[in-house]
């Protein structure tokens, strides 16, 4: 397939590919989705081996969120039956972080729902990265903690915090009709504060909330123009009590075909596959690692994710290995320009093959999905509630599954959206 071959190419050659060429991955046949898979398995493999970087979600604050993101079970307005609670203390928080390095996770993941921290707050996030670090020597630390204001990122990075996140989500034509308490500009600033700070700037996107071919396709090219260091993959969890709840419109095929996109956008940067992969790919996860280098473990924010050993054994029986923290994520030539924290677009962290000019995508970092700046999944660290890496393996729908399906059928049955906390004696606002 000459499309395909071209992507592998460029790829390889950390080439910009085309609009047309991105558009033409997403409108690829079931027919010829393992050539996809193939295809962006090669790039990946050049840039980051069979390696697979596991990230640990702590959910620092839950719920309460005063934005309206239509997403997020977390916003203003949600019915959603979801864990709330305030600030967790450092100890607590460290405790939770201990159980994901525990189990393999390099990176940890502090996430706090709300527009974005006050001072008070950011003093009370540094505290807990000091106490996480201090129990788990080498770990790295991602704050998503909303939008930033003027020195807030200089602060968190003198606090040890490695990255900040802060997802762009959707593209700018379409921001409007899912959140309109900030704009997409707002999250455009922060990412950009947190680059200049000298912080691995981690932003990604949500995929199945009703959005174009065209829309995927501008919000990955303004992520690579970004130079965001990773770049988080969610596909949307429709929750129960949001005005998103009844958007199902992801098939494991239609997933698979929008991580290759992102992979061919940007071939040297950490893909992760964040929220929503057990619920939308399924049993397709696996041939999901062939294009993303990067997962969570455990829950997430608001909903229970995989089991973390049902994890660690997909990954070592699809052929790959957990990144171990001696091992630098990013390819050389991306970490050292990263490590001198180089703010700018895409192309000022290197270039394509000579004379392309073609610029370069980023690669490093951390990942979410749900309020106005809070990650994709949340972890266990709820003060009384200490979350095993496992999570829950989410339970199937209530009813018969049909034996078969038409092909690229939506299946919303087959796996059951679950609360975290679920299934013990939290009550949800506990």
């Amino acid at each position: 397939m000459d499309l395909l071959n071209t992507l592998v190419d460029k790829g390889l050659r950390r080439e910009l590919p085309t609009r047309e060429e991105a558009l033409a991955v997403l409108a690829t046949s079931d027919d010829e989705l393992l050539d996809v898979v193939a295809a962006a398995g090669k790039v990946r493999r050049q840039w980051f081996g069979r390696r697979v970087k596991l990230n640990y979600l702590v959910n620092l604050k839950s719920g309460l969120c005063p934005e309206d993101c239509s997403y997020c079970s977390q916003r203003l307005g949600s019915k959603a039956e979801i864990l709330k609670y305030t600030w967790l203390k450092p100890e607590e928080a460290s405790q939770a972080a201990a159980a994901g390095v525990a189990g393999g996770a390099k990176r940890v993941c502090l996430v706090a729902s709300g527009r974005g921290p006050t001072d008070r707050d950011v003093d009370r996030v540094g505290k807990t990265i000091a106490a996480i670090k201090e129990q788990n020597e080498g770990v790295e630390v991602c704050a998503c903690l909303g939008l930033l204001s003027d020195g807030q990122a200089e602060r968190l990075k003198d606090a040890g915090a490695d990255a900040y996140n802060h997802n762009l989500n959707t593209s700018e034509a379409t921001y409007g009709q899912i959140t309109k308490t900030h704009t997409y500009a707002d999250r455009v600033d922060t990412v950009q504060k947190a680059h200049a700070a000298g912080l691995s700037a981690c932003s990604g996107l949500i995929a199945g909330m009703g959005e174009s071919d065209e829309d995927l396709v501008d919000v990955v090219y303004a992520l690579r123009e970004l130079d965001s260091d990773s770049v988080p993959v969610n596909f949307l969890i429709p929750f129960e009590g949001t005005p998103l709840a009844k958007e199902w419109n992801l098939t494991p095929q239609r997933a698979l075909r929008i991580l290759a996109m992102v992979r061919f956008v940007c071939p040297d940067v950490e893909v992760r596959i964040a929220g929503g992969r057990e619920v939308h790919l399924r049993t397709l996860q696996p041939l999901a690692l062939h294009v993303a280098n990067s997962i969570f473990l455990g829950d997430y924010l608001t909903s229970e994710g995989q089991a973390g050993q049902a994890d660690l054994e997909m990954i070592a029986d699809a052929g790959f290995e957990v990144e171990g923290a001696g091992t630098t994520t990013l390819p050389a030539h991306r970490s050292d320009i990263a490590a001198a924290a180089t703010a700018g677009g895409c192309g000022s962290k290197g270039s394509g093959a000579p004379g392309s000019g073609a610029s370069v995508c980023g690669s490093s970092a951390t990942a979410d999905e749900a309020g106005c700046g809070s990650a994709c999944g949340g972890c266990s660290g709820h003060a009384g509630h200490e979350a095993p890496v496992a999570a829950s393996v989410a339970a199937p729908a209530d009813g018969p599954v049909p034996a078969q399906a038409e092909a690229g059928e939506v299946r919303p049955g087959l796996v059951a959206v679950r609360r975290r906390g679920a299934g013990t004696d939290l009550a949800p606002n506990a």
